[in-house]
């Protein structure tokens, strides 16, 4: 299987589900995974999958990681080809000096449709949100960040079924896949 990263969701925010990075690099080493390496403390673990990790890997990684650390961690896994391509499908203007810019991935099987049915009106001439394969381009113009709206998307249940990166650490975690 090709070189993959897990984004885990909710762990070393704001005090809450404390997990320390090299406890959980060692956590998929010992479950058979190989190229083990996290990047910033917020969950980000880029891997080689053991060979019989399969299509359920998210389900069985956060089974494993709720064995060890014993709290339930959600898990969104994409393949490097599938973190290129929500690159290359970002807006034009993702990632633009004016733009505090962000990727919501959506864990399987939530799909971009059903997000969208239920994005809550945004605030005009500060928030922009693009669909993408498996994500949502979401940005907000720096200087009026502030009064974004998104923050009502983050108080809805289906929030949970999503995992936020920027997009800074997004195309970071892209050039560390591709140095592997």
């Amino acid at each position: 299987m090709p070189s993959t990263v897990a984004l885990l969701r909710g762990i070393n925010v704001g005090g809450r589900n404390p997990v320390a990075m090299t406890a959980l690099a060692a956590c998929f080493r010992d479950a058979g995974h190989e190229d083990v390496r996290t990047y910033l403390a917020s969950g980000n673990v880029l891997f080689t999958p053991r060979p019989d990790a399969g299509p359920a890997l998210e389900g069985a990684l956060e089974a494993m990681l709720a064995r060890r650390f014993g709290i339930e961690i959600p898990v969104v896994v994409r393949t490097r080809d599938e973190l290129a391509a929500t690159v290359a499908a970002a807006p034009a203007d993702h990632g633009a000096p004016t733009l505090r810019s962000d990727v919501f991935f959506l864990k399987h099987p939530l799909t971009v449709d059903e997000v969208w049915a239920q994005l809550p009106e945004l605030c005009e001439g500060v928030d922009t949100v693009s669909p993408g394969v498996g994500a949502i381009y979401f940005s907000r113009v720096a200087a009026r960040a502030s009064r974004t709206r998104i923050t009502v998307l983050m108080g809805m249940p289906v929030f949970r079924r999503m995992t936020v990166r920027s997009w800074r650490t997004t195309t970071r975690l892209l050039e560390l896949l591709d140095e592997a």
